[in-house]
């Protein structure tokens, strides 16, 4: 048994429930329970504050956990970063009011700043070579400007709506953030063993997102253009038709490219191209 400890609520508890359950990872849904186990793989899944996740797997109350990279570094904990997860994407940024003209990171330089992440930021103000305030303060960091409580502020930003209903803006991108896999670095064999199995199953669905199993019937005389258009995984597959002349071509294309390449393929004669989403993927 392996225990992973997640955030208790929120988007983060959400994508990691979604991650676990697409990788057939059953989590009895609880809102008391802070320890519940699933009944179909050796994990239980203990819920704590995101700032408490890192703590409790370097110190072994948890084996793994799930957090955002964010809060990782910020506590500076003795753990493994064995996943990085794709998704709880953010940024933390320095911003300042709208109206002020931002020369450079200088303007910093004795300067109050509001933030949550205290660590991170002093670490890249050394590294500018700027002294300023940090004040720390959790909540509403946003507000600090405007209620004369701090100059600027530091903080998570997504998708910078909140900055804007604020009236600030955003100078300086210190660091990318998402969820990552956190492991404690003195796991034993079986609970390695365990780990080995779910990164497995979570390579499988994180191989499928974003693909498309696309399936066309191809003339014979264009098979050789068709097949050279295909950004497919490996060779795709193809099969003769009962009609002769025409082949079955199976292939997985990235979402990203999905229009660019059907237009192609179109053009080379594929017809009756069938597209279908991807749930697992073993590469």
């Amino acid at each position: 048994m392996i225990r992973i400890a997640v955030q208790s609520k929120g988007r983060l508890n959400e994508d990691t429930i979604t991650l676990l359950a697409e990788a057939g990872i059953k989590i009895p849904s609880s809102k008391r329970t802070l320890l519940v186990q699933s009944p179909n793989f050796p994990v239980e899944v203990l819920y704590l504050r995101d700032d408490d996740i890192p703590q409790s797997v370097a110190n072994g109350v948890a084996d793994l956990g799930i957090v955002g990279e964010n809060e990782f570094v910020e506590r500076a904990e003795n753990a493994d970063i064995v996943r990085r997860l794709g998704f709880s994407r953010c940024r933390l940024s320095l911003a300042i009011p709208k109206a002020i003209d931002y020369p450079g990171v200088q303007w910093f330089q004795g300067r109050k700043i509001a933030t949550s992440y205290p660590g991170i930021l002093n670490t890249y103000l050394r590294q500018q070579g700027v002294a300023a305030d940090v004040h720390v303060i959790t909540g509403s960091v946003e507000i600090s400007p405007g209620i004369g409580l701090a100059d600027a502020i530091f903080d998570i930003v997504s998708s910078g709506s909140t900055l804007v209903s604020n009236n600030l803006r955003e100078v300086e991108v210190v660091m990318h953030s998402e969820a990552v896999l956190i492991a404690n670095k003195q796991l034993s064999d079986e609970k390695r063993a365990i780990l080995d199995d779910l990164l497995f199953r979570i390579e499988a669905v994180k191989a499928a997102e974003d693909k498309k199993y696309v399936l066309m019937n191809v003339p014979t005389e264009r098979l050789d253009d068709i097949i050279s258009v295909l950004p497919g995984a490996k060779s795709p597959t193809v099969m003769p038709l009962a009609t002769p002349g025409w082949n079955s071509v199976h292939t997985v294309i990235d979402e990203k490219r999905f229009w660019e390449v059907i237009s192609q393929l179109k053009a080379f004669g594929a017809q009756g191209i069938l597209v279908i989403p991807i749930e697992k993927m073993i590469l």
